[in-house]
């Protein structure tokens, strides 16, 4: 691994590891949990949008860079990698500009039980990942590996932290849709 390759995956794993600490650490102790926040400000969003789109930014460097190292079959890495990553991104802005961005990032709102919803809890994050293993695939390299499993587990314990929250601020009406509806798929 090159130096460039060694600072990115440096950055993918920083972010994923502090996040997922501030996840479990909000499974753990929802009193004092730090996702969702207990007060949205601003700066709230900027952290989660600055984090977000360096991860990922990250993760397509070093794609980019170690493009092709291991063979992958032409229909998965060309076909079925590209389709995951256009579903992904169509159902993660879709719901982000449906969801708004700031509660996106944490501020309270609605509860919101429609369009992809109605299908999973998170679909955010079941876009997410879907985008993350398009990549891995299309990009076919050992390089971007462990930034694309790291953000894969963040992504799938984020809703660990979020469920109780949800509950706290939708009382029966979270727990009626929790009842209906899967966490991811």
């Amino acid at each position: 691994m090159n130096l460039a390759e060694t600072m990115l995956s440096s950055v993918a794993l920083l972010i994923s590891g502090l996040t997922l600490a501030a996840v479990l650490w909000s499974v753990m102790r929802p009193d004092s949990r730090i996702w969702p926040p207990q007060t949205f400000r601003a700066i709230t969003a900027f952290v989660g949008w600055a984090g977000t789109l360096a991860f990922f930014a990250a993760v397509v460097a070093l794609g980019v860079l170690g493009w092709g190292e291991i063979q992958v079959p032409f229909w998965l890495r060309y076909v079925v990698g590209p389709l995951l990553i256009l579903i992904g991104n169509a159902g993660v802005w879709y719901e982000v500009i449906g969801f708004g961005a700031n509660q996106t990032m944490g501020a309270a709102g609605q509860l919101k039980t429609d369009d992809l919803y109605r299908f999973s809890r998170n679909p955010q994050y079941v876009s997410d990942i879907a985008i993350l293993i398009g990549w891995a695939l299309l990009c076919a390299t050992v390089t971007a590996l462990p930034s694309i499993v790291a953000g894969i587990a963040v992504f799938l314990a984020f809703p660990f932290a979020e469920e109780s929250w949800l509950e706290e601020q939708y009382g029966a009406a979270y727990l009626q849709y929790k009842s209906q509806v899967r966490r991811f798929l």
